[in-house]
């Protein structure tokens, strides 16, 4: 028996890999934000002037920002709120519905995917200013090459998006020492610029933060779109909790990754007031002119990093958000067979990339960028901060006094932030605003146009134990033949249209007929041996069989994975080796009938017809699969 020092070591040592890994996929885009947020805290359009006292306010708030909307909303308070383990915006929408009704649930909803169309902004903007800002640091070094920043920029992501399809296994381990070198670097930085004036110090202060705002209320407002840069990236500490878990990452966060941010953020202010002329890149200034290279080197190296998380992150909710019913199928591979979570979208990877090239080109610098930064980080820590107020409240059974007293603060932090940084959208903040607008109304339009027509076809389909009760006395007698169906339903209740059509129009059914639902929890996994529900319904031949089989919102789809698993549950399932699997194909036609508006009726129709094959999705083999197709009119 091992003795409990050797326990406690081993779990010491598991936790130091996790919150290893956790510095490598959480931290690269919070980690990352030294690069642009203090210098755009003094950009010439905030009209923020250099002063001991200014510099000294806009620190404070650089800290507390860190402190209270990092350490205590989202470390200590909104990380508690997990599905299953599983955190993100989509696993609190699925947590917060879980007893919300009515209106309630509606709102839950809304703000769940008010919170996923932002992050796509927020994932389309990290990207393009990290990289921009690491690449601009060559400027420091040799202020001639200014023309190189933007192709050196595009070349970057361009291989980045290119390696997408490899998946990130083999790379991915190198993540977490590349960045814990690159926070023990910023942290060394910082300290040799804070030698310089160490009277920086004094903004942990908070009374420093409230002087700023008292003196000049309208410019610290304005300046609060700057502040909230350095803490982009925070919605990552939630969303990839499933990954690590709460307390590594608070581990990675408290012991390394905040005294570094705190100690690089005041390092640059000590420099600004040491020479305020560097204000317009304080970071590359703090090492020696010979090394800016270097750092730059390992600068673009973590923002490649903090970009892959964001990217990552894009196909994981996208994911979820398929599986969940609000986008369309797209095709999904998985590029590890060992790790579940890797996954690569190619059409999300090269929307993303187009975007992405867009608005490097479109804005050319991070000091541009960094003015359309914001709004959607926000916006999502506003909803996530509602989301969470309703978990208080439904499930863990806080009295509203409660509640109120800890979201309620949080909240009014989030939307200060927000409605500073749409003082922004004339600047480029229109542009996650309207990506994110046009991904909420499309998220909107394919969740409601999908019950449209389940509705239409649950009428147009029929009672499924109907159809099989009349089955042995069909007129004309139906021709049996060999093999096992297994045919694909939405529902258990009613019948699968490709059944009706192979009964009343083919006039055939097969030795075996398997009707196969695959149901989507609100859960991110399902295990085995909760996997499969079996049922005879009822059919005196024995040769009707309902297979319900649940997966978890994070599951892969796979049908005949599942469908071996089941027949190793029950003897009701034989002769696999001889499947065909038909699909009802489903043609939408827009009317002018009631409903949704016909622009958004023709919209859902496209989603329709563009979705990836439910062959794909299903993983089914190309060549044991037959189509029929029925017509529904929206």
């Amino acid at each position: 028996m091992r003795s409990e020092p050797t326990r406690s070591g081993e779990r010491q040592a598991k936790l130091s890999v996790l919150a290893l890994g956790a510095l490598g996929v959480v931290f690269g885009d919070i980690g990352t934000s030294p690069l642009y947020a203090l210098q755009a805290a003094f950009s010439p359009e905030d009209h923020l002037r250099v002063s001991h006292a200014n510099v000294l306010g806009i620190l404070s708030l650089f800290f507390w920002s860190l402190i209270v909307v990092v350490t205590v909303k989202y470390v200590f308070f909104v990380m508690r709120a997990h599905n299953h383990g599983e955190g993100g915006v989509m696993a609190l929408t699925a947590l917060a519905g879980r007893r919300a009704v009515g209106r309630e649930r509606g709102a839950v909803l809304l703000l769940g995917l008010i919170g996923v169309a932002l992050f796509y902004g927020d994932g389309v903007i990290t990207p393009a200013i990290s990289v921009l800002s690491a690449i601009e640091g060559t400027q420091v070094a040799a202020p001639g090459v200014h023309q190189f920043v933007v192709p050196l920029t595009l070349v970057v992501l361009t291989m980045l998006f290119a390696f997408q399809h490899k998946g990130t296994g083999r790379i991915g381990n190198a993540f977490g020492p590349i960045m814990l070198v690159w926070f023990l670097t910023i942290a060394a930085l910082g300290a040799r610029g804070i030698a310089r004036n160490p009277s920086v110090l004094r903004a942990v202060d908070p009374l420093n933060a409230v002087s700023y705002i008292g003196r000049q209320p309208w410019v610290a407002f304005v300046s609060l779109g700057a502040v909230v840069l350095c803490i982009t990236g925070v919605e990552a500490l939630y969303a990839d909790m499933g990954h690590f878990g709460r307390v590594p990452i608070a581990t990675a966060w408290l012991a390394v990754a905040l005294p570094s941010l705190i100690l690089c953020y005041f390092g640059q202010g000590a420099l600004i007031l040491h020479d305020p002329g560097i204000a317009a890149n304080p970071f590359f200034h703090l090492t020696s002119h010979s090394l800016t290279i270097p750092l730059v080197v390992l600068a673009t190296l973590a923002t490649v990093i903090a970009s892959q998380a964001v990217i990552s992150g894009a196909f994981s909710l996208t994911q979820q958000a398929i599986q969940l019913g609000y986008l369309p199928r797209m095709s999904i591979r998985h590029t590890s067979e060992q790790i579940r979570g890797q996954i690569y979208l190619p059409g999300i990877n090269w929307l993303l990339y187009v975007a992405i090239v867009g608005i490097v080109l479109g804005f050319g610098s991070s000091a541009s960028l960094a003015a359309a930064y914001g709004i959607a980080v926000t916006g999502t820590m506003a909803a996530t901060s509602v989301l969470a107020y309703i978990v208080t409240r439904r499930l863990w059974r806080w009295p509203t006094w409660l509640a109120l007293l800890v979201v309620a603060p949080l909240l009014a932090i989030d939307l200060t932030f927000f409605a500073s940084n749409l003082l922004k959208v004339h600047h480029g903040g229109w542009f996650p605003l309207l990506l994110g607008g046009a991904l909420f109304v499309l998220m909107r339009t394919w969740d409601r146009g999908r019950k449209v027509v389940t509705d239409k076809r649950i009428a147009e389909e029929g009672p499924l134990r109907e159809f099989i009760a009349r089955l042995d006395r069909h007129t004309p007698p139906l021709q049996t033949v060999p093999g096992t169906a297994v045919y694909l339903t939405s529902s258990t209740d009613t019948t699968p249209l490709a059944l009706r059509i192979n009964v009343e129009h083919n006039h055939i059914r097969h030795e075996q007929i398997v009707i196969f639902r695959a149901e989507i929890l609100d859960v991110p996994h399902v295990s085995d041996d909760q996997r499969c529900a079996i049922d005879n319904i009822d059919d005196p031949s024995d040769r009707i069989v309902l297979v319900n089989a649940r997966f978890g919102y994070r599951d892969r789809p796979d049908v005949p994975a599942a469908l071996r698993l089941a027949a190793s549950q029950t003897r009701e399932l034989h002769n696999l080796n001889d499947v065909t699997y038909f699909l009802s194909r489903i043609t939408i036609r827009p009317t002018q009938k009631g409903g949704m508006a016909m622009w958004r009726k023709q919209l859902f129709s496209a989603l329709s017809r563009n979705a990836s094959s439910p062959t794909e999705y299903f993983q089914l083999p190309d060549d044991q699969v037959v189509a029929l197709g029925s017509q529904i009119l929206i």
